[in-house]
């Protein structure tokens, strides 16, 4: 079985792997045996088009996207004695060499035709992952050469793409202009709420999930500590590692230990200090303002 996911120069999208596993749904049904070609891009340790002998196979199968193009009549050149059928494909132009190469087009759409559903919508269902907001920054020079910015972001990213779970990368910062950025702290409370947990350098990346009652797994990118440290015994948090543990082979290991605390009793710890900044039960600094400008405070009603 190929599509756009095998070629070399070609991109597996999340439609196009769902639209396989469909595919690899009925075939299995059918105790049909086959292999799946993959991109080497996208999966190094798959199978390759490299790898294949052609004439150990009597069907090719070629699944989702668009068949247009050299790519595909390579296909059919190099399988030429195989039985070709393409499957839950667009026919952009039915009269190409591309298309009719097929022996049998099972189209999701092709001029003319009434369009079927795509292969995506039946593949089998997914077992949840957990969403993981990534607030980071490469700024803050004011601390000097305590900074370790840099690599606590190459670190913490790097285990990150090795997790199983969606992430979602974030910015505190507000911008009424670009559509990417949000415009309202409103807005970004928004994403946070919706999220399993945030992961961070950012001072305000932890306060503003744990406003939201989203955990936080906080990491501080000052050696020797700073205000993420600092605002991390303020609100009450533990799940904090160290700038010094991004250059130690510990770190994978704090960042299980606190991903897991986090997913787990972490959820609730969380909802609890957000539901204390909402009753103004932790002290900040603007208590003490009107003092310090000499003002009384209204009674209360």
């Amino acid at each position: 079985m190929t599509g756009w996911f095998s070629f070399l120069d070609g991109e597996a999208t999340a439609g196009d792997v769902l639209a396989l596993r469909r595919v690899e749904d009925v075939l299995r049904g059918t105790g049909a045996a086959y292999d799946v070609v993959w991109s080497p891009g996208f999966r190094a340790e798959g199978l390759h088009f490299g790898d294949v002998d052609p004439a150990a196979y009597s069907h090719l199968v070629f699944v989702c996207g668009p068949v247009h193009g050299p790519q595909v009549e390579e296909l059919h050149r190099r399988f030429a004695h195989c039985v070709r059928i393409a499957v839950g494909v667009s026919a952009v132009d039915p009269g190409s060499p591309a298309v009719t190469g097929f022996d049998r087009v099972l189209a999701r759409d092709a001029p003319g035709t009434e369009p079927t559903a795509d292969l995506a919508a039946r593949a089998p269902g997914l077992p949840a992952r957990p969403v993981a907001g990534v607030i980071l920054t490469h700024g803050q020079h004011e601390y000097g050469r305590r900074r370790r910015h840099e690599r606590v972001a190459a670190e913490v990213t790097r285990w990150l793409a090795g997790k199983d779970c969606a992430r979602l990368e974030l910015e505190t910062r507000l911008d009424a202009h670009d559509w990417r950025l949000c415009a309202t702290p409103a807005q970004l409370e928004a994403v946070l709420t919706r999220l399993d947990l945030v992961v961070t350098d950012r001072l305000h990346g932890l306060v503003l999930a744990l406003r939201a009652g989203t955990p936080a797994l906080a990491i501080d990118p000052v050696a020797g500590g700073a205000k993420v440290s600092a605002q991390a015994r303020a609100c009450g948090w533990p799940a904090l590692l160290a700038a010094e543990d991004a250059e130690g082979p510990g770190l994978a290991a704090g960042l299980e230990r606190w991903w897991e605390w986090c997913l787990g009793e972490g959820r609730e710890r969380a909802r609890r200090i957000g539901a204390e900044f909402r009753a103004g039960a932790r002290p900040d600094g603007a208590d003490g303002l009107a003092e310090a400008l000499g003002l009384e405070p209204r009674p209360a009603g």
